[in-house]
């Protein structure tokens, strides 16, 4: 890169923290935090409570690019974290706690961290062999009194642009997670996306309720604090403290995942609500029953979202469909997304109309790349394009429709599952010979991984089954678990002519072999 280019580059590129400090001069009494179990804060408070934290990490040996490791539950200080790292140059590696110990331990050890924070839910973590070689910060009174005894960094920003900001771990199809990079670009890019596709606004509120360590609530977090609205922290599905924001508060996105719809639906119904307003509601339109749609577009007179995204992409490639309320006759092909360029690809060619192929897409709310993966990133990456791994068809009138996720993703409940990842830990079991995972239809989650195996007979096939699901619950995350396991002669096993298992025709054989078409 010669200098005209360098210099350039340093004047397009912008930082998130200095975009949100940019609002906070802008609103200093703007509403920021909403926090139903607490203080909120304006966007004065907030910033200056970011900017004391940014002065700690400074202090405790922080420098731009050093990675930060969180463990915690939904709080306000999440958010505040992730600002602090913005404005220091630091990164922030958010974990899933919902994996297990030892899939924890793998993605800390990964990103080699050089300070945790944990929150008091997960003290117990301090066990795990990652955490115990790290300086730990514990969200308690202790990090108040910290945070109140240091003063303001007033230095500029240290990140922006191209920098990463934040690792999301998705699913690998290695069987162990993979480190997401999104950069200070990829999250004003997605702030500048929702405020175009869906009207998002300065008098809106992000109910975050779904994990921070989730771009369904990490994205517009920053992106609230970005464009000037509010963000209310909800630890968790709570459909009443739902319902409170809902009655007081003007919605921007009310995110409602695949198996928390019917509850939520069954909360409200009956109930009177008086609704402040919400811009858009919903995920995953195809993985939930037309009727559930229909039933809570009506109940909160708020249309659909028809989403087709994913962490690597943000909302993009397809989530510019709405369905709309209280409507029963619906299509669930996809619209493609504002701010990018989608093709779908079928051996090395871009696929013709109404042929299938891989989706394919770029744009600014891209990620960078999967972290320390150069072999992944090279395949995925191919030709510019960032490859989804997922068939899609484009018909005449330029709608997407889902085909197929390449290599069985299976998503359940808002959760990618690849197999490899359950077949792995059912594979290390001395008496299975074959495990294959493949996806169920599931009343609830849209999807839901079921295994098939078989194995020697050296031990009852009942006493194999019980060691197994006792070694998924030690070694997978809850949602990973196999809703079961089922017992298959290896003789009839569908395999390809190179002696590949022909995964199509396992899920055949769910209905015609084992007589299971769904689980509830």
């Amino acid at each position: 890169m010669n200098n005209e280019s360098i210099f350039i580059s340093k004047a397009t590129g912008i930082s998130v923290a200095e975009l949100f400090q940019s609002q906070a001069i802008k609103n200093p009494q703007a509403l920021a935090i909403i926090n139903l179990n607490g203080d909120n804060y304006t966007y004065r408070t907030f910033l200056l409570r970011v900017l004391k934290l940014s002065t700690v990490l400074i202090k405790k040996g922080i420098k731009p690019k050093d990675r930060i490791s969180i463990l915690s539950e939904n709080r306000l200080e999440y958010l505040e974290l992730e600002m602090a790292c913005a404005k220091i140059g630091a990164i922030l590696a958010t974990i899933n706690w919902r994996l297990a110990d030892k899939e924890v331990d793998y993605c800390i050890s990964l990103v080699k961290p050089k300070l945790i924070f944990l929150s008091r839910r997960f003290h117990a973590k301090v066990k795990l062999s990652s955490i115990k070689k790290v300086p730990v910060i514990f969200y308690n009174s202790k990090y108040e009194t910290l945070l109140n005894n240091a003063v303001a960094y007033t230095g500029r920003s240290l990140g922006s642009g191209e920098d990463i900001l934040v690792i999301l771990f998705t699913s690998g199809t290695t069987g162990y997670p993979k480190g997401a990079q999104i950069s200070h670009r990829a999250f004003i890019a997605r702030a500048m996306y929702f405020a175009y596709e869906y009207k998002i606004n300065e008098g809106d509120t992000f109910p975050a309720w779904a994990p921070m360590f989730h771009m369904a609530s990490t994205d517009l977090a920053i992106g609230s604090l970005i464009i000037g609205s509010s963000v209310a922290f909800v630890d968790g599905f709570k459909p009443k403290q739902l319902k409170i924001l809902i009655q007081k508060y003007k919605l921007s996105w009310l995110v409602l995942m695949p198996g928390m719809l019917e509850e939520f639906i069954k909360y409200v119904n009956g109930k009177k609500i008086k609704i402040k307003g919400i811009k858009v509601m919903g995920a995953m339109a195809d993985l939930i029953p037309k009727k559930q749609i229909t039933e809570i577009t009506t109940l909160l007179d708020t249309p659909y979202l028809n989403s087709f995204g994913s962490t690597e992409t943000g909302m993009p490639p397809a989530s510019g469909g709405i369905i709309s309320k209280k409507t029963k006759n619906f299509s669930l092909s996809k619209v493609q997304s504002s701010f990018c360029e989608v093709i779908l690809v079928n051996n090395n060619e871009v696929a013709e109309e109404e042929y299938s192929g891989e989706c394919a897409v770029r744009g600014p709310t891209l990620f960078s790349g999967y972290w320390q993966a150069e072999a992944t990133n090279l395949k995925d990456f191919k030709n510019s394009w960032f490859h989804m791994g997922d068939i899609m068809k484009r018909n005449k009138n330029g709608t997407l429709d889902f085909v197929d996720r390449k290599k069985y993703l299976i998503k359940s409940g808002g959760e990618n599952i690849y197999p490899a990842e359950i077949e792995r830990i059912l594979l290390s079991h001395k008496n299975v010979s074959e495990a294959i995972v493949v996806k169920i239809n599931s009343e609830k989650w849209g999807e839901s991984p079921i295994a098939i195996i078989s194995i020697d007979d050296v031990l009852e096939k009942d006493v194999v089954i019980k060691q197994l699901k006792k070694l998924c619950r030690s070694s997978l995350a809850g949602y990973k678990q196999p809703v079961d396991i089922l017992i298959i002669n290896e003789i009839d096993i569908p395999r390809s002519t190179t002696g590949k298992v022909q995964r199509h025709f396992v899920e055949k054989m769910l209905k015609t072999y084992f007589n299971i078409e769904s689980f509830n």
